[in-house]
């Protein structure tokens, strides 16, 4: 089953270790959640694998034409990008890098579609670039909640000072932190 709320996490370098930072510290969400980190084909089961030893949610390689549902982790796979069809189900997407990257978290915030009824956050953790930034402007301007991990405890600050920038994120908090946060906003704890 799906209730509707997602959120999205865009990360690059420094990402693995906040990952399970993070992970190590949700419970299961009322929300599916999609991880779209800056990686290559064939580390990125690796990284799934990995994820799921600290998550209490499964954590799979996402597939195309899959449905979300509540509860459950999405990692991007290395090497296209990741789309929402109607905030449900993803697909898989070849095509031009975006910010330099495949997978982009942009293209997948920027998927989302508005909806009254449903809880989106917006999540960037540390790397260099800008991806994500217009992502998060993005969900912000259809109705979502922003988070950007802070200047100490990103690896790279360059992901998150570009979010932030954007004048869109709504908090901005260590990776050890987020977890209580997330599961309020979309837990309603």
């Amino acid at each position: 089953m799906f209730n509707g709320n997602i959120v999205v996490i865009g990360v690059s370098t420094g990402g693995p270790i906040t990952l399970k930072t993070l992970f190590s510290t949700l419970p299961r969400l009322e929300a599916a959640v999609i991880v779209v980190l800056h990686i290559q084909p064939g580390m990125d089961e690796r990284v799934a694998l990995s994820l799921a030893k600290v998550s209490v949610m499964p954590v799979n390689l996402a597939k195309d034409g899959e449905y979300l549902r509540t509860g459950h982790v999405y990692l991007a796979p290395g090497g296209c990008h990741l789309a929402l069809e109607g905030n449900r189900r993803i697909m898989l997407v070849s095509g031009p890098r975006v910010n330099y990257v495949q997978p982009s978290a942009d293209v997948t915030m920027k998927s989302l579609q508005r909806s009254r009824s449903n809880v989106f956050v917006g999540i960037v953790l540390t790397g260099m670039g800008n991806d994500g930034a217009e992502g998060i402007r993005h969900i912000k301007s259809i109705g979502g909640i922003t988070i950007a991990q802070d200047r100490e405890t990103s690896s790279v600050y360059g992901m998150p000072r570009s979010a932030i920038a954007t004048g869109a994120v709504d908090y901005v908090l260590p990776d050890v932190k987020m977890g209580k946060l997330i599961e309020r906003l979309v837990n309603g704890e």
